[in-house]
This record gives C-alpha cells, sequence and structure tokens, in this order.
C-alpha cells in the first residue's frame, strides 16, 4: 500500500464562499486515496512583524506547526493587482521566519490559480512562482493550471459542474500527487 500523502491548500481569498475556497474544496473532493488534504487557514494571521516574534504569537505558531508536518503545499489563488492577495503574501512571510527556520524549505509546491475573467490569474500564478523559488520550495511546472472565466466552473451551491474543468483539476492533482512524491521520496 503507497503512503498516504498530506497535502496543505492554502486559498489566498479570504472570501468564506468565494471562488478560490469553492475551487480548493473542490480539488479536496476531487482527490483520490493516494493524498490527503486539507485547507491551512491563514486569515487569523496578523501581519508578520519580526519585533512580535518574542511574544509569542498563537497565529504564527499554530500555522506554522500545521505547515511543518506537511508533504506538499498546494496554493490556491486569485489574482490581485497582478499580483497574490496580501493574506497570501503574509502566510508566507510567517511561514519563512524566524530566518533560518522556514517551515517552506524543500516542501513541493503547486499553483491553482483562478479569475472570473479570462486570464486566469496568470499574473499572480507566477508573481507566487518568484517567491517559492527564494523559499526553496520546488514548484511543478507542468501542468500549468490558471482557470479563466472561473465563475463558471460552479452551480449555486459551490460544486463544480464543468466537466472539462473536473477532468483538468483531477488531472492537475494526480501530476501534482507525483510531483510531492518524487520530491519526498527518501526524506522521512
Amino acid at each position: 500500500m503507497a503512503e498516504l500523502l498530506n497535502i496543505g491548500i492554502l486559498v489566498g481569498s479570504l472570501q468564506r464562499d468565494g471562488l478560490s475556497r469553492r475551487l480548493a474544496n473542490a480539488v479536496i473532493a476531487l482527490g483520490d486515496d493516494r493524498v490527503k488534504m486539507q485547507i491551512v487557514e491563514i486569515g487569523d494571521l496578523p501581519l508578520y512583524n519580526p519585533e512580535l516574534e518574542d511574544a509569542g504569537m498563537a497565529a504564527w505558531q499554530r500555522f506554522r506547526s500545521e505547515i511543518a508536518p506537511l508533504d506538499g503545499i498546494l496554493f490556491v489563488t486569485p489574482e490581485y493587482n497582478r499580483s497574490v492577495p496580501a493574506p497570501l503574501k503574509n502566510a508566507i512571510d510567517v511561514g519563512s521566519r524566524p530566518y533560518g527556520q522556514s517551515v517552506w524549505a524543500g516542501k513541493p509546491a503547486g499553483i491553482l490559480s483562478q479569475s472570473p475573467g479570462a486570464l486566469g490569474a496568470f499574473g499572480a500564478n507566477h508573481h507566487l512562482r518568484q517567491s517559492l523559488v527564494f523559499l526553496d520550495m520546488p514548484a511543478m511546472q507542468q501542468p500549468e493550471a490558471y482557470l479563466g472565466h472561473s465563475a463558471n466552473l460552479f452551480a449555486a451551491d459551490g460544486s463544480l459542474v464543468d466537466g472539462s474543468a473536473k477532468d483538468f483539476i483531477s488531472s492537475f492533482i494526480n501530476a501534482f500527487a507525483s510531483w510531492v512524491k518524487r520530491h519526498t521520496a527518501g526524506t522521512a
């Protein structure tokens, strides 16, 4: 029996019923028995300030302790002003500090970006990749995942209704599970 991969999903938008959260939930629903996926919440993280490190910021500690044991990270994000939303960037900063104690180092990553417009959050996807290089997170290159017109993919109840999107997301999850497995082999 193959070892179960634990994947954390960071949702870039804080909207409770936003398109990114709907997409993250669809990813979880489409997952198979090789992966256990869960959303790691970022909405309660105070803005990172190194002067507060010694104050024992409980939300920062909770976040770091949830990320540390994961085998891989999937970022599901919209695009804000051709970049990632501020809460997602803050979560990245919180996890990368204190210096030398990053919970991200070596963790394989994937990016699934979406937008109600045509470009599928291309700018956010590529801007996030710049941070992942610095964080030493090997980011899956193919398949790339930019879901444009994402509002059309969901029913009113939040379920994924677009068949071709389901097929694409399923193949993306399979590729990502293989990517994580390749990069975690022999590290246990």
